[in-house]
C-alpha cells in the first residue's frame, strides 16, 4: 500500500474510533443526567398528586387539624420545610394542633417564626412528626424513629385519611 492510502485509512480508523469512544461518553453521561431527571419528574409527580388531594380535602371543607384532633395529636412537628411543609404549618395555625418545631436538612438556611432543627440535633418529643417529603418517607421515618418515640406520618397519609 501506498503511504497517502494507508495515512488516509489511519485517519479514518482514528476518526471512527474517537466518535464510538465519545459517542459512549456522551451517552454514559445523558444516562446519568436522564435518570436524575426521571427521579425529579417523580418526586414533582408524587408531590403534585399530594397537593392535588390537599386541594380535593379543601373543597370538601375539610380541616387537616382534623385528623390531629381525632388521633389526639395536640403538638406535633414538621418534617421538610419547603412547599408543603409551609402550607401544613400555615394550615395549622390558630387550632387546637400547635406545631412545636420544624425539621429540615437544610434548617440553618430557613428562617422561620417556630423554632427549626437539623435531623442531626437533639429533637424535643412531641405527639407525632409529619413528613412533608413524601418521596423520601421510609429513609426519614428510619432515620427519625431512632431519635424520638412517637409516631412519624407521611402527610400523604394524613390527607387521605381526613
Amino acid at each position: 500500500m501506498k503511504k497517502g492510502t494507508i495515512s488516509v485509512l489511519s485517519t479514518l480508523t482514528g476518526g471512527i474510533v474517537g466518535t464510538i469512544t465519545g459517542a459512549c461518553a456522551v451517552a454514559k453521561i445523558l444516562g446519568k443526567e436522564g435518570g436524575k431527571a426521571k427521579e425529579l419528574a417523580d418526586k414533582h409527580l408524587a408531590l403534585f398528586l399530594m397537593m392535588n388531594q390537599w386541594v380535593k380535602v379543601k373543597q370538601e371543607g375539610k380541616n387537616l387539624s382534623s385528623y390531629f384532633e381525632k388521633n389526639n395529636y395536640k403538638k406535633i412537628a414538621v418534617y421538610g420545610m419547603s412547599y408543603a411543609g409551609e402550607a401544613l404549618v400555615q394550615e395549622l395555625k390558630d387550632t387546637k394542633t400547635e406545631v412545636i418545631y420544624e425539621i429540615d436538612r437544610n434548617a440553618d438556611e430557613i428562617y422561620s417564626d417556630i423554632e427549626i432543627y437539623s435531623v442531626e440535633d437533639e429533637l424535643p418529643e412531641v405527639d407525632a412528626v409529619i413528613v412533608t417529603a413524601i418521596t423520601f418517607f421510609e429513609q426519614i421515618e428510619k432515620t427519625l424513629s431512632q431519635k424520638l418515640n412517637c409516631p412519624i406520618i407521611s402527610l400523604e397519609d394524613v390527607l387521605y385519611e381526613v
